[in-house]
């Protein structure tokens, strides 16, 4: 079966950067819904086509990825708001941030404690990826038709490629 919107395809993949740097290696299948919220738009037009076995190689600029990085996204907020255990790398839901903490943040974003200082904390809302040119090698293991119930809910319950809070008991306050 070709890779065609409304499939499943399982995908595994080495991310880099432009300089070779790896940062992310899934070597592990995954499943993803084409046509769906599961990947990235140019991602889904390179494996049009493609069925298991093949591999695909992408360049993706900022605007085919995570978006060029917005400093208007980074917030001071006062360190005296946030609990003690408060440590580099945690996220908070934007909804959820302490209440006075940063009042022009939008609610809909997910903010990561980037740096801590005895005064203040800076949350960034931007995508960990985000203003980086990605180079991803693609591999798909497998293709099959998307149930009714992914192209439903427009996944096959996979979001790596959306910024979400970590599971319970990962680095997220609530």
């Amino acid at each position: 079966m070709e890779v065609t919107d409304q499939c499943v395809v399982a995908l595994t993949w080495v991310l880099k950067d432009t300089l070779g740097e790896t940062l992310d290696v899934l070597d592990t299948p995954v499943e993803f819904l084409v046509g769906g919220d599961d990947l990235l738009a140019r991602i889904e037009q390179a494996l049009q086509g493609y069925s298991a076995g093949a591999s695909v190689q992408l360049h993706l600029e900022p605007e085919d990825a995570f978006g060029d990085y917005d400093e208007q996204r980074v917030f001071l907020a006062a360190r005296n708001l946030f609990p003690e255990t408060l440590e580099e790398g945690m996220t908070f839901e934007g909804h959820a941030l302490p209440a006075g903490s940063c009042p022009d943040a939008p609610t809909d974003a997910l903010y990561t404690v980037t740096e801590l200082y005895p005064e203040h904390v800076v949350l960034d809302g931007n995508h960990p990826l985000a203003g980086i040119a990605l180079r991803i090698q693609l591999k798909i293991e497998a293709v099959r038709e998307a149930t009714e119930e992914e192209v439903g809910r427009g996944s096959a319950g996979t979001g790596f490629f959306r910024i979400q809070p970590p599971a319970p008991g990962g680095h997220t306050l609530h």
